[in-house]
């Protein structure tokens, strides 16, 4: 089963990113996600590109790109070097990306203008995936959303869907329910089927302690789950069997990059 998830890397360098990857190659973990975060951005993700399309292109590798990390000098440069990013994932035969806004959307560089632009782009091969975050209004009070779902769906760019990570299990239902009819109901005018990928965070005390000191942006996670570590495993449990249930695929988004934390979970998935 884990053989079909997908595991987000993070790391600081080079030999980090090498182990990582041996590590996943190793055990059979072939469905890679290279975030655009932190010092992984701009020549360094261009660096990083080439070096696994070099040496790891066995791998099925799925690049994210953030815009607001990416921004450089004005709109039109930044968005020349969106194209070059999309030429250099060619050049290995990438088959996907996640485009996403980035923490704070920057005035006409954002998801929305970019598809807008690109659907003119004639030459590229690749899809393009985006992100929703079902907890927004609810828990965040931000109301746009399903909205700019539906624009960036209507785009007709979209190949798939990026679930953001939350601990609301009728929510979630809810919104995926919502996703799927609106694929449904649009999906004819497509020759393909929009894949849907939900985040999966696995718990562990020093993640609690972390995210209570320094909550991440725009991830819900329920007090009651922060106070106890097995409630955390049972939500997560839960969680993972409703994506398989949807058909969604599972992206563990903590590391994974040890016989200890892998064994953490198959546990998991075993109870």
């Amino acid at each position: 089963m884990l053989k079909n998830f997908r595991y987000e890397l993070s790391f600081k360098n080079i030999l980090q990113l090498e182990y990582k990857l041996n590590f996943c190659r190793s055990n059979k973990l072939n469905k890679i996600n290279i975030p655009c975060k932190g010092i992984i951005k701009k020549e360094f993700l261009l660096q990083i590109i080439d070096y696994i399309g070099e040496n790891y292109y066995d791998l099925d590798v799925v690049y994210h790109y953030s815009l607001y990390h990416q921004y450089t000098k004005n709109r039109n440069t930044s968005y020349l070097e969106f194209i070059n990013f999309i030429k250099k994932c060619n050049t290995y035969n990438n088959k996907e990306i996640l485009l996403v806004s980035g923490s704070r959307k920057r005035k006409n560089f954002e998801v929305l203008s970019v598809l807008k632009e690109f659907k003119n782009y004639k030459t590229s091969k690749i899809d393009i995936g985006i992100s929703y975050n079902p907890y927004l209004k609810k828990y965040f009070e931000v109301c746009d959303e399903r909205l700019r779902f539906e624009k960036k769906f209507l785009s007709g760019l979209t190949k798939s869907i990026w679930l953001q990570f939350g601990t609301d299990i009728k929510l979630i239902e809810t919104e995926i329910n919502f996703l799927k009819k609106f694929i449904l109901n649009y999906s004819s005018n497509y020759e393909q089927n929009v894949k849907i990928f939900g985040s999966v965070l696995i718990p562990s005390r020093q993640f609690i302690s972390r995210f209570k000191f320094r909550p991440w942006k725009g991830v819900y996670i329920s007090d009651m789950y922060l106070n106890s570590l097995d409630d955390f495993y049972s939500f997560t449990k839960d969680l993972i069997a409703i994506y398989l249930d949807n058909n969604i695929c599972p992206v563990i988004e903590t590391d994974i990059s040890s016989l200890e934390k892998l064994d953490e979970i198959y546990t998991l998935l075993k109870h």
